[in-house]
């Protein structure tokens, strides 16, 4: 669901207006190092020296401007949210659903990837674990078409909920290749999409509707 697999899949910084002309040329250099480092060497290995010497940039200016490894990795993962990534569109939900675990499975399935270190940096450094929450905050948001899409064909309840749809497809992914560790199935991405798809046609994530108000109990017998 628009995991970032590898440093190249991490977009170049968007230019800021409040940090325009060098400031965000030093600043997609740096990420550039750090997502480098990461996929390279793991985040036990990543300090701040290092991705100022891979970026060609003083160690004091990173410094300043990152403080510590934890800003690093949270700035990362916040120009991740710079970039066009849209869900697909094929007119089914079970489809848009293997569509986007295709995108999940290719970032786990190849051993470390910048996704699982990144997944793993969230337990040992708070501004990493906040940026990664705003992450897939925001992938949640850019996805839920996929179910809204769905819902207007008729595919599914008109409240079902996209979040939980979203997160019942791609967790057994990330359940089996990054807590369980277990071999890639290529048939999962498609086992999983399905499964989501059929709980969501039978309205498995949508709200209830009220029924009627049954008014006041009688009393007593």
């Amino acid at each position: 669901m628009g995991s970032p697999s590898s440093a190249s899949d991490l977009p170049e910084p968007a230019v800021r207006r409040r940090t325009g002309g060098r400031g965000a040329r030093v600043r997609g250099q740096v990420l550039a190092a750090v997502g480098e480092l990461l996929v390279e060497d793991g985040f036990d290995r990543l300090t701040v020296d290092a991705v100022a010497a891979r970026a060609g940039v003083h160690r004091t200016s990173v410094y300043r401007r990152w403080r510590d490894v934890g800003g690093l990795l949270a700035d990362l993962l916040d120009s991740a949210a710079d970039d066009s990534w849209g869900p697909p569109d094929t007119g089914s939900l079970e489809e848009d659903l293997l569509a986007l675990n295709h995108e999940v499975f290719a970032a786990l399935a190849d051993g470390p990837s910048l996704t699982t270190v990144l997944i793993e940096a969230s337990f040992r450094f708070d501004d990493a674990a906040r940026a990664l929450g705003h992450f897939w905050d925001d992938r949640h948001a850019r996805s839920a078409p996929v179910v809204t899409r769905a819902a207007a064909r008729g595919e599914v309840p008109a409240a079902t909920d996209p979040r939980a749809v979203l997160v019942t497809a791609t967790a057994p992914l990330y359940h089996e290749l990054l807590l369980l560790r277990t071999a890639p199935d290529p048939a999962l991405p498609r086992r999983a999409a399905r499964a989501a798809a059929a709980a969501a046609r039978a309205g498995a994530f949508a709200d209830p509707a009220p029924g009627p108000d049954p008014g006041p109990a009688p009393e007593g017998g």
